[in-house]
C-alpha cells in the first residue's frame, strides 16, 4: 500500500503489519528519531527526521516537499555558503523552531538524531556524502547523477550493501507513469526488436578560464571544491544553474552525459532491461558518424541529440512500433493504440513509484529497495561518465560491463577513476 504523503500536519500514519496505514488525529506531532526508538528503522508512531547538504537550487524543492509532509520532519540544513544556509534555515524553521544550520556536513552526519540527509551538492561530493552518511547509520536519497567517476560508483554500491542502508537516486523519471509504460512497452516486446533509440540532451558552451576573483566572505570555497583539483575562484565557475555554472565543467561533473544524461539514459537502460549491465561501445562525433552515440551488445544504437525524436525527449524505434516519451506524461506510440492499451496478465510490470521522494520514505519505513537504489545509479552514472569520457577524449571506447572495466587504451581506463585532492580523500 503506497505511502499517503498529505500534506496535513495533524493527519498521522504509520506502519502496522508491513503496510502504511492511516491512523489518528493527534493534536501535536512526535519528533522521535529511530536512534531515539533503538531500532534500524523508524517506528511507527515517528517521524523521519532528515538533513538537507547541499541548499543550492535544487534543494528547494525538497525543502519545500520534506517540510509539508507528515511523516518528514527536516531538523538540520548544511551549506557552505553561510547566507544560503541561513535562508534555508530560516524557511525550515516556519514548521519546526528546533530545525539547526550547519556550514559543515560532518556535524549533521555525527547527530543520532537524524535519520536520512538529502544530499544536493554538485557531482563531485556526492559520493563521499552518500558513503560517509551510510557509514554513520543514515538513509540518502542523493541526486544525479549518483557519482562523478565509475570507480565511487562502485564504492557506494559496496556501501550501500554494508551498511544495510536505503538510498534513493533522484533519477525521478521512473516515478512518472508515461515513462514507466513507456519502458513496459518496450520491455514485453509490443514494436519488437528495439533498434534504435534517440535521446535529447542538449548542450553547454564549452568549458572556459575565467579570472580569479576574491572569494566572497561567508564562502568556503576550499571545501566546496572539496576532492576536485584546485582552481581559482570565479562566481562563473561555482554558481547553480540549470543552463550552466558549476555544470560546465568537467571537474564537477559529465556535463551534458551527466545532465540530462543521468535521465534519459536512464530510462533507456530500463527499459532496455539493462540495470544491472550496460553498452559496450561509445563513440564521439565524428568517429564513424556526426553524433555521438552508443551501443549494446545486441546492436541497440543510442543515439543522442541527432534524428527526428518527434517532440519528444527520448524515442524508441523497433522493427514493429515506436514510442516516444517526454515529461508531463507525454507518450505516443505507433501503433497509435499502444499508448492506452493496458498491459496483459501475462505481461511483464515494472517497478511502480508515482511519487519518487514518497518511494524513498516509503522504503525507509519498510526497509525494502526503492525504486533507483545505488546499483541502479550506478550503472546509469557509468553510461553517463563513459560518454563523457569518450566525448573528452575524442575517441571510441570499449566497455566490458560485466569486469566493468574499460578495454584496449590503458589512458582511456585511467578516467574510471580521479585523484582526489589530500583531506577530501574517498571514505573507506
Amino acid at each position: 500500500m503506497p505511502l499517503n504523503m498529505s500534506s496535513t500536519p495533524s493527519r498521522r500514519t504509520f506502519l502496522k503489519k508491513g503496510a502504511i496505514a492511516a491512523a489518528s488525529t493527534f493534536a501535536a506531532p512526535m519528533f522521535l528519531s529511530a536512534a531515539t526508538l533503538g531500532r534500524g528503522q523508524p517506528g511507527p508512531n515517528s517521524r523521519i527526521n532528515i538533513g538537507l547538504i547541499g541548499n543550492g537550487l535544487i534543494m528547494g524543492g525538497h525543502r519545500e516537499y520534506y517540510r509539508a509532509r507528515n511523516h518528514t520532519v527536516v531538523t538540520a540544513v548544511c551549506d557552505v555558503y553561510q547566507d544560503r544556509m541561513e535562508s534555508a534555515l530560516a524557511e525550515c524553521r516556519q514548521e519546526n523552531d528546533a530545525c539547526q544550520g550547519y556550514l559543515d556536513y560532518e556535524e549533521i552526519l555525527e547527530r543520532s538524531d537524524i535519520d536520512a540527509v538529502v544530499i544536493g551538492t554538485p557531482d563531485h561530493w556526492h559520493a563521499a556524502l552518500s558513503i560517509a552518511a551510510m557509514k554513520a547509520g543514515k538513509d540518502v536519497y542523493v541526486e544525479k547523477p549518483m557519482t562523478l567517476t565509475i570507480e565511487e560508483g562502485k564504492a557506494m554500491v559496496a556501501a550501500e550493501k554494508r551498511y544495510g542502508r536505503i538510498l534513493q537516486v533522484g533519477s525521478q523519471q521512473r516515478s512518472e507513469s508515461a515513462f514507466r509504460k513507456a519502458a513496459e512497452i518496450v520491455r514485453n516486446g509490443w514494436i519488437g526488436r528495439v533498434k534504435e533509440v534517440y535521446c535529447g540532451l542538449g548542450a553547454f558552451d564549452p568549458p572556459s578560464d575565467y579570472p580569479q576573483q576574491p572569494v566572497p566572505e561567508g564562502f568556503n570555497y576550499d571545501k566546496w571544491l572539496g576532492p576536485a583539483p584546485w582552481e581559482p575562484y570565479n562566481e562563473q565557475r561555482v554558481m547553480s544553474s540549470y543552463s550552466g555554472g558549476w555544470r560546465n565543467f568537467w571537474e564537477y561533473g559529465s556535463r551534458k552525459n551527466g545532465d540530462w544524461g543521468a535521465h534519459h539514459y536512464d530510462i533507456t537502460q530500463w527499459a532496455l532491461n539493462r540495470d544491472n549491465s550496460g553498452p559496450v561501445f561509445f563513440a564521439p562525433v565524428d568517429y564513424d558518424q556526426p553524433y555521438q552515440y552508443f551501443e549494446y551488445d545486441d546492436g541497440v544504437r543510442v543515439i543522442r541529440d541527432w534524428g527526428e525524436r518527434k517532440g519528444h525527449m527520448i524515442r524508441f524505434v523497433g522493427e514493429e512500433g515506436e514510442v516516444m516519451v517526454s515529461r508531463d506524461n507525454r507518450l505516443d506510440t505507433l501503433p497509435v493504440s499502444y499508448a492506452g492499451k493496458p498491459l496483459a496478465p501475462s505481461d511483464k510490470r515494472l517497478y511502480k513509484s508515482t511519487d519518487h521522494r514518497a518511494n524513498w520514505v516509503e522504503s525507509i519505513y519498510t526497509r525494502k529497495a526503492p525504486i533507483c537504489p545505488a546499483t541502479v545509479g550506478h550503472r546509469t552514472a557509468t553510461v553517463c561518465q563513459l560518454a563523457g569520457i569518450a566525448e573528452r577524449l575524442n575517441r571510441p571506447i570499449k566497455w566490458d560491463p560485466v569486469k566493468q572495466q574499460i578495454l584496449d587504451d590503458s589512458r582511456a581506463a585511467l578516467w574510471q577513476d580521479r585523484p582526489r585532492r589530500a583531506g577530501y580523500e574517498l571514505p573507506a
